[in-house]
């Protein structure tokens, strides 16, 4: 099994049979922290992939709000620019759908 430790100051969790002598991130002494059980760690490892996938489908989302930006400027004609429009409005429900997954995956421990 992967031992997991995670930071009690800024939450950074890290990989490895010992506890590290200082949090990468935040720089907190080992004293802050704390090994996290299995049950904790194996949410980690599984929501791993789907944690990143949310991410790329929100950057996705963002590059198509850009694309459509970019349609609706150059204002070939009224169709053209309404369905860059519409992309727009979806693309942004979708980045919010994604963000708000992967704040709930935080909220349950699974990051």
């Amino acid at each position: 099994m992967i031992k997991l430790w995670k930071c009690s100051v800024c939450g950074m969790i890290n990989k490895g049979d010992e506890i590290p002598d200082f949090c990468p991130k935040c720089g907190a002494p080992k004293e802050k922290i704390d090994f996290m059980s299995d049950e904790d760690a194996q949410k980690v490892i599984a929501s791993d992939r789907t944690n990143d996938i949310h991410m790329a489908i929100t950057k996705l989302a963002m590059e198509i709000v850009e694309l459509a930006k970019e349609g609706i400027k150059i204002d070939l004609d009224p169709p053209c620019v309404a369905l860059f429009k519409q992309a727009k409005d979806e693309a942004w429900i979708i980045k919010q759908r994604s963000k708000a997954e992967i704040a709930g995956h935080v909220s349950r421990g699974k990051w």
